[in-house]
């Protein structure tokens, strides 16, 4: 998957594909959220904080797995 670079303290990059998304973290590590629609990711990139909307919007409500 292709993932853009974000200016975030936590992630280094973001992307999202057919309901998937996916998370880099600056420690290298990488996960995969599943069904998550198009305009949550919008949001996501949308959010003044990235790292506070994926701990209150994502991590709670999709399911997961790390690569």
């Amino acid at each position: 998957m292709r993932r853009r670079p974000v200016n975030s303290s936590s992630l280094r990059s973001v992307g999202w594909f057919d309901g998937t998304l996916e998370l880099e973290y600056l420690n290298g590590y990488i996960y995969q959220y599943f069904d998550v629609p198009q305009p949550t990711y919008a949001a996501l990139l949308a959010a003044p904080s990235i790292g506070a909307y994926v701990n209150k919007h994502i991590k709670p409500y999709y399911e997961f797995r790390e690569l």
